[in-house]
């Protein structure tokens, strides 16, 4: 026994110090050519993988698409399973690389958002459509709904998930069978979980990650998410806002009252909660509550990555509909940097044809903070609160007895969650400099630098959970209209998000 222990530490240890020989890796243009004529085949894929509905609150659907991504990862000799979670199961998959010196976590999520058919230009969002442009805003319906190796990068396929985010797996995918065409490992050893909760805000990822921190133990995490930057260039996002919700309820008399009996006397809650909330911000849109912004400070070396971001800000107006900014930093990449507060939706009694003459009885805002890595999301929402307490609110947990209404002249419910924590990666770090080479080696051209994004993807869990850093890869075009009716993706980019993922497996 003595012996066969020492005898398999000196084998372990002459295979700790052996180095790895890695065959050479493949050029941008055969990257390029590779992926191309991979693209027909990939989209025939896409086309199945698009069609089966992704609602995270539709498990039968669910269960079809899980069903689906075992047999594809299977058929790429993936070892796959389901983690099970209080809510939908995660899928994930592996695969060992022989004589690979690291492990590297990729995360994408297979769910969607709802979709309303009447508000498509199309029968049925899970029938993907192929289609291209006529004029400005018009789209035509292809005769051959099947690619062939004359495509036009142009083209879009239109269906839910066509860009967020079920297109990146099927990139990823394509991107290893053409590594097997060349009889080519990946460099280095895969662990994948596809999330299915991620649009109704991942409840459950934070404690599966607890739960099966072993299983997807890496060095280092790549997400497969998000569109590019506006231009469509390559684009490298090195962190994201995280998010915490907030639910404010102010309340007036017991019952909507008869606003010619009592417009004069009972409170309005609506006006009053109106009120609340404006002091929370001035006219430029900057939060008023002393100490939400303090702990963000940009240095030098900040502010030059920042301006390094070709921003059109006059495109960006003119895109949203806007023609003057909140004044939260000197542009938009700036104002990205610091926590936001922002109201989701208000509502009291009732509008349009039903509305009546009354004094509402109470009204509700849902609110969100974007938090960022520097300010602790606890400290921030205390600080809502205790302003709302400023303002002469008495909080109660529920709705206010008699007792309270009698005793307390400003009623009001104050329920707060974090859901996602925001997380940042230095792109000087080593999973950054990986990732630059890789995408520009590509797509021949230094990847645009997004210090982090004002979204929110639910990768702290990750990050803090396993203890890896972590880079976001947009693939998708930024005209994608995800979670709105028409989701699209341009072929052009799926093309390019195959050669991406081809040069990130082929890189070490």
């Amino acid at each position: 026994m003595r012996l066969l222990a020492r005898t398999t530490l000196f084998y372990f240890l002459l295979a700790s110090i052996t180095p790895v020989v890695q065959a050479e890796t493949l050029s941008a243009t055969e990257i390029r050519s590779l992926s191309r004529s991979q693209t027909p085949i990939a989209y025939e894929e896409l086309v199945q993988f698009l069609s089966i509905p992704n609602f995270a609150k539709d498990r039968e659907g669910i269960e079809k698409n899980l069903v689906w991504l075992q047999r594809a990862f299977e058929k790429r000799h993936f070892e796959t399973e389901t983690l099970a979670t209080e809510g939908n199961d995660l899928f994930f998959a592996r695969k060992t690389s022989p004589g690979a010196q690291k492990t590297v976590l990729f995360y994408m999520h297979f769910d969607g958002q709802p979709t309303d058919s009447s508000k498509w230009d199309q029968a049925d969002p899970f029938k993907p459509v192929l289609k291209e442009r006529q004029g400005t805003d018009q789209w035509k319906v292809l005769a051959n709904q099947q690619p062939d190796a004359s495509f036009n990068d142009e083209w879009r396929v239109f269906a839910r998930s066509a860009s967020d985010d079920k297109s990146p797996i099927i990139m990823f995918l394509a991107a290893l069978d053409i590594l097997a065409q060349k009889g080519r490992e990946p460099a280095f050893n895969i662990k994948v979980i596809l999330d299915s909760e991620e649009e109704i805000g991942s409840p459950n990822l934070s404690v599966a990650v607890s739960r099966y921190a072993d299983k997807l133990k890496a060095q280092e995490m790549v997400i497969l998410d998000g569109p590019r930057h506006q231009t469509n260039g390559p684009t490298l996002l090195f962190g994201c806002r995280g998010i915490a919700m907030l639910d404010l309820t102010v309340y007036g008399p017991t019952f909507p009252q008869h606003s010619g009996h009592y417009g004069n006397y009972a409170p309005n809650p609506a006006l009053r909660l109106s009120q609340l909330l404006a002091s929370m911000k001035d006219e430029n849109g900057l939060v008023t509550i002393p100490g939400f912004y303090d702990g963000v400070n940009l240095d030098q070396e900040a502010r030059t990555l920042l301006e390094a971001v070709p921003d059109d800000e006059v495109f960006l107006q003119k895109k949203i509909g806007i023609s003057q900014t909140d004044k939260v930093g000197a542009n938009y990449q700036e104002s990205i940097q610091y926590p936001s507060l922002n109201i989701v939706g208000m509502q009291s009694a009732w509008v349009g044809e039903d509305s009546r003459t009354i004094v509402p009885s109470k009204a509700n805002a849902v609110l969100d903070i974007r938090l960022v890595p520097e300010i602790d999301p606890n400290r921030l929402i205390k600080l809502v609160r205790d302003h709302i307490v400023a303002q002469g609110y008495h909080l109660v947990d529920g709705p206010p007895t008699d007792a309270m209404r009698a005793k307390y002249p400003k009623l009001a419910n104050f329920q707060s969650e974090v859901s996602s924590l925001a997380f940042r990666t230095e792109p000087t770090s080593t999973i950054g400099q990986w990732l630059n080479a890789a995408v520009k080696h590509a797509l021949g051209a230094e990847p645009i630098k997004i210090r982090m994004s004002g979204g929110t993807v639910p990768i702290s869990h990750f990050i803090n959970g396993l203890k890896i850093q972590a880079v976001l890869v947009p693939l998708v075009n930024p005209d994608n209209n995800q979670h709105s009716p028409n989701e699209n993706l341009r072929l052009g980019n799926f093309v390019e998000g195959i050669q991406t993922c081809v040069s990130i497996l082929n890189h070490i």
